[in-house]
């Protein structure tokens, strides 16, 4: 069994200066390693875990490459880099991930909120700005529902673009809303956001104001929708062993979720609002057609910044 001296190797007898693990050294040295192991993103990897040792923000890094890791940061990163090596998402190293411009806390209770879901928030942003003009650019009396909030990522990114908008945001897990919680209070929407414990739409339904008939001008959500064909095998090690699979698995064609939403939602939003579902991209013309059959108009898939199939729109007429 080879000891964790096999992740960096520490300085020798040598030659100091050689042997010197500078910034610079030890983000070259990563980032091969990381990209040796077949992991995606390895720079940007490495470089979020050496921000995380140094306490610092990514471009600080490059400010002082040639700057000497103590012994302690050195132990510290080979720990990291050997939980990353066995797929442990950085971002629950690190306690971080980025969404929409903003950091949120995330931990394996949640979901790791990732740029394809994005796209749900600049088609919400987008359509307001289109029926609003500048007069409604703050948000003044819009109510949004987030079903299946995880982090809040969507809700908060939402209200920190619409700063007079409301939210409820919802989950089943009680664990999941406690980090959402702390990202609303970290971005200061916490007095615009309620999270809701509950199934779905169940705890929107029991709301006294956005479970009224149209009531809301946006249904978003990112529910459940890998769907049982495409699990494990499609599905990369990092998420597989580490992301809950209460927030993952959609049933057996990945429509579970998706069918609930779309059948009960629609009523929720008034004329001229938007549903929104992110889905599976095998998925998305057949979750497409359950929008229309709901009464949806202007039902359109929206493509994420792969290229790929990934969310449901369509507007309350």
């Amino acid at each position: 069994m080879r000891s964790r001296d096999h992740y960096t190797p520490r300085v020798t007898h040598r030659s100091a200066a050689s042997e010197t693990w500078t910034t610079r050294r030890l983000l070259t040295w990563m980032g091969q390693t990381f990209a040796a192991k077949g992991l995606e993103s390895p720079r940007l990897m490495a470089e979020m875990l050496m921000a995380h040792v140094l306490g610092c923000e990514r471009l600080r890094l490059y400010m002082d490459v040639d700057r000497p890791a103590s012994p302690l940061e050195r132990e510290a990163l080979r720990d990291l880099v050997a939980r990353a090596l066995k797929h442990e998402p950085v971002q629950y190293l690190v306690g971080e991930a980025w969404f929409y411009g903003l950091p949120f806390h995330v931990d394996p209770r949640v979901l790791i909120p990732r740029p394809s879901t994005e796209s749900m928030v600049q088609e919400v942003l987008q359509h307001h700005r289109a029926r609003h003009g500048a007069a409604g650019q703050d948000g003044r009396g819009v109510m949004i529902a987030d079903v299946c909030t995880g982090s809040g990522c969507i809700a908060v990114a939402l209200l920190k673009n619409l700063p007079e908008a409301r939210a409820v945001a919802t989950d089943l897990s009680t664990e999941a809303l406690e980090v959402a919680r702390r990202n609303a209070a970290r971005h200061g929407v916490s007095e615009r956001v309620e999270f809701l414990a509950g199934d779905l739409l169940t705890p929107v339904l029991a709301h006294a104001a956005a479970g009224k008939a149209g009531a809301l001008d946006f249904l978003v959500s990112n529910p459940p929708y890998i769907p049982d064909d495409e699990w494990p095998h499609q599905v990369g090690r990092n998420v597989l062993d580490h992301e809950p699979h209460l927030a993952l698995r959609g049933g057996a064609d990945g429509l579970d979720h998706v069918r609930r939403l779309l059948n009960d939602g629609p009523a929720l939003v008034k004329p001229g609002g938007l549903v929104l579902v992110e889905v599976a991209t095998s998925r998305a013309r057949a979750a497409a057609s359950l929008a229309s059959g709901a009464g949806l108009g202007h039902v359109r898939v929206v493509r994420d910044h792969e290229g790929l199939d990934r969310v449901i729109v369509g507007e309350r007429a």
